[in-house]
């Protein structure tokens, strides 16, 4: 593609990158990358995506817009109460760069849905507020190689890990099982300071970019914490466990595990 004289200014700053230039700049909108969530991790990263030029953005969320969304949600605003947050978002992302395509997807993600959604995407990226997604968005990627970039907050703490199948470990070598129902509180339970969304949020976006770009060293075998009350970052190592269910050397998880009915059965 030749960039249009617009392009070439929207997108100056990049292009002046040696390590983006107008090559790189083609590869970001050519890129297919698929969102895990609307809403405190999912707004940063679309939003930075979009500024970036990422020709397509597909969003699942089946959730409307709250009030008490809105101290960390920056894709939504106060007349959208009520609006599905996918097309909130599709609205805000497309205002922001008409360059780019927003696929809204108002529906659950389920483990019928997930393999079908994702196949046609470069990257994925994990935003979910909860375990059983997690796990099966890990999963899912493992098993059609897709790279994904897996994201979680609470509280005044963070992290952020990239995971590429077959290259480094996947996120049940970090944590082979969700924990029981009920020991990890929710943001809905603990609560979330709103910035925190924005620090982690883009941290993802970056690692996303860096993917499309084959520039810089990801977050591969390594997990990112941060610390808003200590502003400290701290970097840990995660080895490849060869004996991980998903991705080790023999692996015992063939299909995708339905972590809800899972996790409601462990809890009675």
């Amino acid at each position: 593609m030749d960039f249009t004289e617009e392009q070439l200014r929207r997108y100056s700053r990049h292009i002046l990158l040696p390590e983006v230039g107008g090559k790189g700049q083609k590869k970001i909108s050519q890129a297919k990358v698929f969102l895990v969530g609307a809403g405190g991790l999912g707004c940063p990263v679309g939003y930075y995506l979009a500024a970036a030029g990422v020709g397509r953005i597909g969003i699942i969320d089946n959730d409307t817009v709250e009030i008490s969304n809105l101290q960390r949600q920056i894709a939504h605003n106060t007349k959208r109460i009520g609006m599905p947050k996918v097309i909130s978002a599709k609205q805000t992302f497309e205002e922001l760069n008409p360059d780019v395509e927003v696929v809204p997807y108002k529906d659950k993600l389920t483990t019928k849905n997930i393999l079908d959604l994702i196949k046609d995407y470069d990257i994925v990226v994990d935003g979910s507020d909860n375990f059983s997604t997690r796990y099966m968005v890990n999963d899912a990627c493992v098993m059609l190689k897709k790279p994904l970039v897996s994201g979680a907050i609470l509280r005044f703490e963070g992290q952020v890990t990239t995971i590429i199948p077959e290259e480094g470990p996947c996120y049940r070598c970090l944590f082979e099982e969700p924990p029981p129902p009920g020991l990890v509180p929710s943001c809905q339970e603990a609560g979330v300071l709103g910035v925190l969304t924005g620090v982690i949020g883009s941290l993802q976006a970056t690692e996303v970019l860096k993917i499309i770009l084959g520039k810089g060293e990801l977050l591969k075998g390594e997990l990112i914490i941060y610390n808003a009350l200590r502003m400290s970052f701290r970097k840990v190592k995660v080895p490849k466990n060869p004996d991980c269910p998903m991705c080790g050397s023999h692996p015992t998880i063939k299909e995708l595990i339905d972590y809800e009915e899972y996790c409601s059965l462990q809890a009675h």
